[in-house]
């Protein structure tokens, strides 16, 4: 451990106390701050790194107490650990001090050897946990990308199958992200669109049709309208990528980022008045994830270019989207899509297929 990169402060308001702390330390060759007070203490801290502190009681103004209180406050110094420094012996007094969160204490007049031996344990030990939580951090970071890359990979191998363009995935994806967002700030889904909530919706959206690839070729590269027999088919799409999904979730385990695809997949065809498939859910019975998708599927089949179809105005799409709710979709997340409804429009033209396309997103009209 190269001490020359550890900072330790010795807060205490009597002189003799911090020049001695000072000396006996620099032994071990520490980057050494000195405070007389605690208001003082609380600038070093915020100022510099700082990995150990040596804490004062008795001081005035601002005991050691509030010192320390008010240390645990700041994200920044919440995790300093902290050794307190007392002339008072007394049982209550240390109790306290541990029932605080201080790691350690200790007596003045200071024991040069107790001082040095306790300073250098608790700093080997945060040393030690840092580097832990270092592995841990990159750890998370290392499952976050083979996340990221599984439910890539699968998008890929539905968008190898499925007639629809590359172009569809990363528009769908966008808008699910950009809603999810606005609906975070409304408050009305009590914290349900938490970070981690809506940067996994954004990774899952784009295996929403991933059953596609159990459909036949007859039936999926069909030019013309499906038939009723030929739709029953189509409508299995949602229910095979949901089982597929649900049994490598099942391997890897319940709280597992396959989840939330599972439920896109299964849900996104339902609707708020209970005619969709596959099972007409409900209402709130939808799960928000679906809802979300549902809105984003839709508007960009109405503007996009299919071999059965032409693309769609943007105004004309919301309009029929907006005709849709409280029968299709969800009415508040109807009145928040319409908030950002040119949001929608400038995703489809970053990520157009067609120049058809474009022409019709640029002409708001």
């Amino acid at each position: 451990m190269d001490n020359q990169n550890l900072n330790v402060l010795i807060v205490d308001d009597v002189p003799a106390n911090i020049q001695l702390g000072g000396r006996i330390l620099r032994e071990l060759n520490y980057n050494m701050f000195f405070s007389k007070s605690g208001k003082i203490a609380l600038e070093i801290v915020a100022a510099n790194k700082i990995d150990l502190i040596l804490l004062d009681i008795n001081m005035p103004e601002m005991d050691g107490f509030e010192v320390f209180r008010r240390l645990k406050q700041s994200d920044k110094s919440s995790n300093i650990p902290v050794i307190f420094l007392t002339a008072q012996n007394d049982s209550e007094t240390i109790v306290k001090a541990f029932e605080m969160g201080a790691v350690d204490y200790v007596s003045k007049p200071f024991n040069s050897a107790e001082l040095l031996s306790r300073v250098k344990t608790h700093l080997e030990l945060k040393t030690h946990r840092d580097h832990l939580e270092m592995l841990v951090a990159e750890r998370t970071q290392e499952l976050a990308m083979t996340q990221a890359v599984t439910l890539k990979s699968l998008a890929t191998l539905a968008e190898y199958r499925d007639p629809e363009t590359g172009g569809h995935i990363k528009r769908t994806q966008n808008y699910v992200k950009i809603l999810a967002e606005r609906l975070k700030t409304s408050g009305r889904y009590n914290g349900y669109f938490t970070d981690d909530f809506i940067t996994l919706l954004h990774r899952s959206a784009p295996l929403h049709d991933i059953g596609k690839v159990g459909i036949s070729d007859g039936i999926l590269l069909k030019q013309g309208k499906l038939t009723d027999v030929e739709f029953e088919e189509m409508k299995k799409h949602t229910t095979y990528g949901h089982d597929a999904l649900k049994s490598s979730e099942q391997e890897i385990g319940q709280s597992s980022f396959l989840r939330l695809a599972c439920e896109v997949a299964l849900s996104h065809h339902e609707k708020w008045d209970g005619s969709g498939y596959p099972y007409g859910l409900k209402g709130e019975d939808i799960p928000i994830s679906g809802r979300i998708m549902a809105i984003a599927d839709v508007y960009d089949a109405l503007i996009s270019k299919r071999v059965y179809k032409s693309p769609m105005p943007h105004k004309k799409a919301v309009d029929i989207i907006v005709e849709g709710r409280g029968s299709h979709f969800d009415p508040y997340m109807i009145d928040t899509f319409l908030e950002i409804e040119d949001d929608f429009r400038t995703i489809a033209l970053e990520f157009a297929d067609f120049d058809e396309e474009r022409d019709l997103l640029i002409n708001k009209d």
